[in-house]
This record gives C-alpha cells, structure tokens and sequence, in this order.
C-alpha cells in the first residue's frame, strides 16, 4: 500500500502531495508583477492629471488674454464707430447753431431755441443709438487775459478773501502773466532761488495747472497735502484762460457779475433770476438781452456796471455724449464765430523782437505768421490737379479752439453760497 501509493504520487501530472507532508506554499509571482504594474498605472495617472491641470492653467491664461485682447477690439471698434456719429451730431449742431447765428445776428443763449439742435434739424441717430448734448458758454467767465488786477483783486474778495491777501494773490498772478510787471504789494516771488529754478512766462496762463506754481496762490488755491482746493474749483468755474473781449451778460456767473460789474446781491441774483426763468420771472421762462442797455429795467439805474459785458457768445462748449448700450462715447469741442475768443499762443520763454530790413517789427509772436506769409508768397499752381487756396477754402463759420474726446464731462458745478 505505501509503495503504491509512493507510485501514485511519483506520476506525472499528479498533484496529491505525499502522505504526512504539509502541501507546498504557492509562490506569488504573478501578484508581484500586478502590483507593479499597477503602481506604475498610477504613476502614470498621476503624471497625466499634472500635466492636465498645468494645460487647464494655461488655457485659463490663454482664454482671459485673448478674451481681454477681444474686449479692447471690440471696444475699439465701437468707439470708432460711436466717433462717427459723434462727429455727425457735432457737424449737424453747427449747421443748425450757423442758422440761428445768421438769422439773428449773433448768438446770445439757447434760450433762442437752439438747446436742442438735433431735434430742431431731425437728426435721428443710427442703430438705436441715444445722443446727450449740452451747452457751456465759455465767454461767461471772466476772460484771463484782459483782466487786471483790480478786478482780480475784487474776484477773490467775493471768495471771502480779507482784501491784503486779496490784493496779493492777484498781484501774483499779474507778475506771472506779464513781463516787468511791478508789484504793487509785499509780495517778492524768488522762482529762481527754488529747488527747480525756473522763470514767470510773463505771458497769460495756458493751463489751470500752472496755479500750482505761482506763488501766494498756491498757498490759497490748494491744501497742505496739494490737492486743489474749493478756491482752485471756484476759480476754474469763473475764469477762462480763452482770450476773448468780455463775458456774456446772458450767461454771465454770479460771481463775475458781482467782481466784474459790481452789482449788489440783489442785481446780481435779478440778472441771474431773469436769464434762467427762476424766482419772480419763472413764468416767462428763460429769457435774454439783445443788449446790455436792456439790462437796465432789471437791474435799476443805480449801481452796477454793465459797460463791461456784451450779449453775444463769444467761446461755446458743445459736449455730446453718444449712448449704444452699455457703451459710450465722449465729445467735447469749443468753437467761436470768426475772430471773437482766440487760444493763448505766445510762446513761454522771453523772446526779443528783432527789427526786420524794412523796419517792421518782428512776427515771431505772432500766431501763424510763418504760415501766412508763406501762404502770402506762394503762387497758385495751375492745371486740372492744381487748385488755388481760395478755391479750396470752406468757409467754415466757426473756429475750432478745443477738441476732447472720452474725457470726463463735469457735472454743472453747484451754486455759490449765499453772500452775507
């Protein structure tokens, strides 16, 4: 029986292990070789969901910057667009504004019936689109460069200035806007010994900036930490740095009323009252002067000096604004009728004449002196491609002094406080 069985567990194929031994553990070769495989499977998984979530980064990058690059072409192309049909409203307001002007002799206020150009003419915007348009007349200031001092002087009293520091202020400004000005005050600018030495221009302001810089008014016209100011904003509100003959009597600011024509509170708030069509003249509207002789029945005989104003615009602000959605566009122009406000063009350094061979004074000064003598000397050419100068003139009834464009359009500013 043993060796029977010894037979038995000796054949081939047979898998009975012997009688009395234990069966042979299985090696796990095969369990080894899974869990490799596996543990690369998973480093592999590993390295791929990394290299994912880097190209996920990236073409979150990719999207934002291609989708910041889409928003400014397509912002562009929609300003341009809007640029259009702004320039067409602006073209279109001066057409309808020229009719008014020769139909009455002179532009005085809207109250004419041109606040509303677009509508008069029957402009009606593309695609949907929306148009704002307001008025500023820039001749209400008190005009910079024909001021003296005395009426400077009387300007920042009614601010509440005590008359010395008054009477410094614009002797200030005075040196700094005329060469071998002589101070009439205590007042000693020493813009030379700064820590940037430089000179007055003694020539007027071209910028409201340039108030920084010139002595005693900036102590008043700006805070301790040089921020301007209520002064400096009251300032710029009344006073244009345009170079024009005087302020318009139908638009005039309080404040030029009171410093310019020396009127009392009470003219100055019935001239204001009757142009706007507020207090005791609400019920005839707003309403205007064909001269300033007509003045005179609102503010009485007594008091007052309108010999410094005219009725007519001298430097209009046209601000339109163009709505297409949520997108718009700014446009900002001023304009005058011929000669009537010019842009201060001098230039800023100190220049001397130089006497010519004929013993006229020098043009350098001069705006466009160069131009038009060249344009004076030139001869017209001739053929069908050449026209003259007179032949391409437009005639263009107005003068453009400023263009801005998406600038930000300030809001009206807010009435001077009551004088005590």
């Amino acid at each position: 029986m043993p060796f029977r069985l010894s037979i038995f567990a000796s054949l081939p194929g047979s898998h009975r292990p012997p009688v009395g031994h234990a069966p042979p553990r299985p090696r796990n070769r095969k369990s080894k070789i899974e869990n490799r495989k596996s543990s690369d499977s998973a480093s592999v998984i590993v390295i791929v969901m990394i290299t994912l979530l880097f190209t996920a980064f990236a073409l979150v990058a990719f999207i934002e910057k291609a989708s910041n690059d889409l928003l400014v072409e397509h912002r562009e192309q929609q300003a341009r667009r809007l640029r259009m049909e702004a320039y067409s409203a602006l073209e279109v307001t001066l057409a309808v504004l020229e009719d008014f002007r020769l139909a009455l002799n002179g532009l005085r206020s809207p109250a004419e019936g041109w606040n509303d150009p677009l509508a008069f003419a029957g402009y009606t915007p593309t695609e949907d689109r929306t148009i704002d348009i307001s008025f500023e007349d820039e001749s209400a200031k008190l005009p910079l460069p024909n001021a003296n001092a005395e009426i400077l002087s009387r300007l920042f009293q009614v601010w509440q200035l005590s008359k010395s520091d008054a009477d410094s202020a614009a002797d200030a400004l005075m040196g700094w806007m005329k060469h071998g000005h002589t101070y009439t005050t205590a007042i000693t600018p020493d813009y030379d010994r700064g820590s940037i030495p430089f000179e007055a221009p003694g020539r007027p302001m071209r910028s409201y900036q340039e108030l920084a810089a010139i002595e005693k008014i900036r102590t008043a016209f700006y805070s301790e930490d040089g921020r301007p100011n209520d002064l400096w904003r009251r300032f710029v509100d009344n006073v244009s740095l345009l170079n024009f003959s005087k302020p318009n009597l139908n638009a005039a600011k309080p404040d030029v009323l009171m410093a310019l024509g020396q009127f009392d509170q009470t003219q100055q708030q019935n001239l204001s009252d009757y142009t706007a069509g507020r207090g005791s003249f609400q019920s005839q509207g707003p309403a205007f002067f064909q001269n300033v002789a007509d003045a005179a029945r609102i503010t009485g005989n007594t008091g007052g000096n309108t010999g410094g104003f005219v009725t007519t615009i001298s430097a209009l602000r046209i601000n339109l604004t163009v709505h297409d959605g949520r997108s718009d566009f700014r446009l900002s122009a001023v304009v005058t009728m011929g000669n009537a406000a010019q842009t201060v063009q001098t230039p800023a350094t100190s220049a001397t004449p130089k006497a010519s061979a004929s013993g006229s004074s020098s043009t350098a000064n001069q705006p466009n002196a160069n131009a038009t003598s060249a344009a004076t000397n030139a001869s017209p050419t001739t053929g069908a491609a050449g026209q003259t100068a007179a032949s391409r003139n437009l005639n263009y009834p107005f003068t453009l002094l400023e263009i801005r464009e998406n600038d930000e359009i300030p809001p009206p500013p807010p009435p001077p406080p009551p004088q005590p």
